[in-house]
Parts: structure tokens; sequence; C-alpha cells
């Protein structure tokens, strides 16, 4: 069983290396490239964790704030309004 942990974690890691390694730069956040291509190289799984968690870019979309569309009330909505 401890065979397949570590080798799940090789395999993340070399994923999260490759992912990194293939990002843009200027996505890339909290820390240069560089460094989190060291900090996964060296720490490994948490540095892999680290990099999903806090230094991929996100994805165009996905804020949780609650999506792109404000609900309005329908006495504010002129489209609602118009339709009186």
């Amino acid at each position: 069983m401890l065979k397949y942990i570590i080798i799940l974690i090789i395999i993340i890691d070399i994923y999260a290396f490759i992912d990194c390694a293939m990002t843009p730069q200027e996505s890339v956040r909290r820390f240069p490239k560089w460094g989190w291509l060291l900090i996964i190289l060296f720490t490994e799984i948490f540095g892999a964790i680290g990099w999903f968690i806090a230094g991929r870019p996100k994805k165009p979309g996905t804020n949780r704030g609650g999506g792109g569309k404000r609900i309005i009330p329908p006495d504010d909505d002129p489209d609602f309004l118009r339709k009186l």
C-alpha cells in the first residue's frame, strides 16, 4: 500500500512541475515561476499542493463571488418594468 502512495505522490509532483513549467510567467501567482519550480522540486507533495492552491493561475469565469450577473429586484429591473 505504501508503494502505491509513493507512486501517487511522484505522479502528482511530476504533473505539478510540468504544469508550472508550461504556465506563462505573467500568469503565475504569489512567487516567480522559478521559485515555484524549486518549491515543487524540493518539498515533494507540499510544493505540489501549494502550487495547485496558491500559485496556479485562476481559470477565467471561476470566481467564488457568486457569478457574473447581479440579481436585480423586480422594481429596479427595467426589462420587468417595461413588460407591465
